[in-house]
């Protein structure tokens, strides 16, 4: 089963696709869609453009994307949450499912604690997955999205039924 993760973000949406089969899971892709315009509308347009490319060629069958992390900054966090909604439209007009999972059991998945920094989950992916090049953080970040989706219920044998089905 194709799996990509979806890390969003306004200027820098990172992307990550592994092919799941059983309990092995395989590299297929990583990047980073950069938003382009001055206007939100034209930025946001920009990440569903490229996002959208990206799934037309890797055609994933589940999708997992980042809940938002609400800070103290409440414009930035409507903003992202705007990518997010992007993030999660993009799949969803494919007939992908997406899941959702929360910052912290990413990185418990991955890392093993909730806590990590960025390089800790670079560091995880890449020896989950030898020898790939990691496009960046947002993109390691991705990955470790997929992941978690693969450990969680995402590429479970009931999932790859239905994800069958509707292909």
């Amino acid at each position: 089963m194709r799996v990509i993760g979806i890390d969003p973000g306004l200027r820098n949406l990172g992307w990550g696709v592994i092919d799941v089969t059983g309990n092995r899971m395989t590299h297929v892709a990583n990047g980073v869609c950069h938003s382009l315009g001055d206007d939100l509308a034209q930025r946001l347009l920009s990440l569903h453009t490229q996002l959208s490319e990206v799934i037309a060629t890797y055609r994933p069958v589940a999708a997992a994307v980042e809940q938002t992390f609400v800070n103290k900054d409440g414009a930035g966090t409507l903003k992202l949450g705007q990518a997010r909604g992007i993030a999660m439209l993009v799949p969803a007009q494919a007939g992908i499912p997406v899941g959702e999972y929360a910052p912290n059991k990413i990185k418990k998945t991955v890392v093993g604690v909730g806590h990590a920094d960025k390089i800790q989950v670079a560091h995880m992916v890449k020896m989950q997955m030898p020898g790939i090049e990691i496009a960046g953080p947002d993109a390691a970040d991705a990955l470790a999205i997929a992941i978690c989706h693969a450990h969680h219920g995402g590429a479970s044998a009931l999932s790859v039924a239905v994800a069958k089905a509707r292909a």
